[in-house]
């Protein structure tokens, strides 16, 4: 009995913890929406996220763009503050930008009770699921090996299927977001030879309907 108290305080915990953080999340309203919703602009916003502080230049360089393209989206960025400025790096000529610390929200009940708030959310998401979907393509079809045999043992792409509650759902999901959130505060700013960004999936969605067992 005290080990399934101890375990249920401890779960509690997890618990605590994840929705404190995530309840500081921010939810972007109709109008960063709708800056946010052009697909160089998503595109920009994931390298700031994954890659760390850039310059126009540099993102010119990665995105095949002319640095004035991408100076001008970054401007319409951090009108919104969904970008900021480096404070402590560059020059009057040579600015740098950065995706700021903390988690973002797409889903904005609100924004969608309205056309541009809807459509705006639609581009979003369809770019943001776009580029992560042509990422994963992109490392397959190198192949895993293309990484280096020391990231063989410490890639996974799975998939798997139970059959749960949503109340089993909702605590599978915690779960698995307490683990990304401690990984990502620990080793969020880590430098080092064989350090490299990594991207950290979690898919947990019911699947349709087809009838039959149910």
């Amino acid at each position: 009995m005290q080990d399934d108290l101890q375990h249920t305080d401890a779960e509690a915990g997890v618990v605590a913890r994840v929705e404190q953080r995530h309840a500081e999340d921010r939810v972007l309203d109709t109008g960063a929406l709708r800056a946010l919703a052009h697909p160089l602009r998503v595109r920009i916003y994931d390298i700031l996220s994954q890659y760390g502080p850039q310059t126009a230049s540099s993102l010119a360089e990665k995105l095949g763009e002319s640095s004035g393209s991408t100076s001008y989206h970054l401007r319409a960025l951090a009108k919104q503050d969904l970008i900021q400025e480096c404070t402590d790096r560059g020059t009057g000529r040579e600015r740098w930008w950065e995706r700021p610390i903390g988690g973002v929200s797409f889903a904005n009940a609100d924004a969608m009770k309205t056309p541009a708030g809807r459509a705006a959310t639609q581009i979003v998401m369809k770019e943001f699921f776009r580029n992560r979907q042509e990422q994963l393509m992109t490392f397959m079809n190198a192949g895993i090996a293309s990484a280096g045999e020391e990231w063989e043992s410490g890639t996974m792409i799975s998939t798997a299927t139970a059959r749960l509650t949503p109340e089993q759902s909702k605590d599978l999901s915690i779960k698995i977001m307490a683990l990304i959130d401690d990984a990502v505060d620990k080793y969020r700013n880590q430098t080092g030879e064989d350090v490299r960004p990594v991207t950290i999936r979690a898919d947990l969605f019911p699947l349709p309907d087809l009838g039959g067992q149910s």
